[in-house]
């Protein structure tokens, strides 16, 4: 085999050891032995007769049948990949308890930062997850998306079934980890001791968790090189936390074209489902004085009013909040299918 290699180191070499092969192969073809190999093929190619083979298909499986299939196979790829699991379960973890050792306590105080604090605790709850799911995608699907490239050329499946069966496996991990993120969260720092407030946090962490895995995964349907699928998911989501969570800029200052924008994104109704859960009904201290008009500094000791300042008439839209931000999980997903569906185009041609 060393002899009959194709050395590729240099184009001379190249052309040196691919011409040895043809001498080589051309020989072999001019021998009696290849004659009469051929000739027997043909002899017992005629006398034997073609069985049927029993219980043999020659349709294609369903849909439903590869996506069983392949969803197995990235639930066992996973179970040997330890690192894997560690950094899908606990690396969200890792970051809260960065997160809580930063703040340690929130203040019921406003002159001691009440608002302040419990803002960058939202706006880091608005682009964590979501990047941080973004950074699962670019490690762990690459290698997936190569076996689907092969196996798809094979006709086995198509490259899209491999994507789907991927987005379908994480879910449960995806939730264990934003579980275990948003609960040591929520209630180590401080926030509206209210378990049904609680589930809500959760679920849009989750939400935004799942977004920005999906959308990374879309992304490398059309862009091979993961670390520019990185770069252009991170960039995405900042300019959806800049534009759509109201916190760099209130939509009252924000100019027309930037505010028709902010619709777009998907942090700008989780951002009001967030604010709306912390802020509604919560009072806030204000230092040594009992009356709001004293200090114009305690001009936000009630939630509400902080709601009504920021996010005009949020808490009638909580609802519509929460169903426009789900849609884009789905709407994403689909996005994915047609990306790997061009991918395949573009490969076949």
């Amino acid at each position: 085999m060393d002899l009959t290699s194709v050395d590729t180191r240099s184009k001379e070499r190249e052309l040196e050891t691919y011409g040895r092969i043809h001498v080589l192969v051309d020989a072999y073809q001019n021998t009696e032995i290849w004659k009469n190999m051929l000739d027997k093929i043909n002899e017992y190619g005629t006398k034997i007769p073609s069985q049927a083979t029993p219980f043999r298909n020659k349709d294609s499986p369903a849909t439903i049948c590869k996506l069983g299939i392949l969803l197995r196979r990235t639930v066992r790829n996973l179970s040997r990949n330890r690192i894997g699991i560690i950094m899908r379960l606990f690396q969200n973890v890792f970051f809260a308890l960065f997160m809580a050792f930063f703040l340690m306590r929130l203040s019921n105080d406003v002159l001691k930062g009440a608002i302040q604090d419990r803002l960058g605790l939202l706006f880091q709850s608005i682009g964590a997850p979501a990047y941080l799911g973004a950074l699962n995608a670019v490690a762990l699907f690459p290698a997936l998306r190569a076996v689907s490239d092969q196996e798809s050329e094979d006709g086995l499946y198509q490259k899209w079934h491999m994507m789907l069966a991927y987005k379908i496996h994480i879910i449960p991990f995806s939730t264990l980890s934003m579980l275990f993120f948003g609960g040591f969260l929520y209630w180590a720092v401080g926030l509206y001791p209210d378990v049904l407030r609680f589930l809500t946090y959760f679920a849009v962490l989750l939400i935004f968790h799942f977004i920005g895995e999906y959308l990374a995964v879309a992304l490398l349907g059309l862009v091979r090189n993961p670390n520019i699928v990185n770069s252009v998911a991170a960039l995405i989501i900042v300019a959806g936390v800049l534009l759509g969570s109201g916190f760099l800029r209130t939509t009252e200052d924000m100019p027309t074209v930037f505010l028709w924008l902010s619709y777009l994104t998907f942090q700008k109704y989780g951002t009001e489902i967030l604010v709306i859960n912390e802020f509604y009904g919560k009072t806030f201290t204000c230092g040594n004085f009992n009356s709001t008009t004293n200090n114009p500094n305690c001009a936000f000791a009630q939630g509400i009013n902080f709601i009504d300042k920021l996010y005009p008439g949020a808490p009638s839209r909580f609802t519509i909040d929460f169903v426009v931000l789900s849609v884009f999980v789905p709407l994403i997903v689909i996005i994915g299918i047609i990306n790997f569906k061009i991918r395949d185009f573009i490969i076949r041609r």
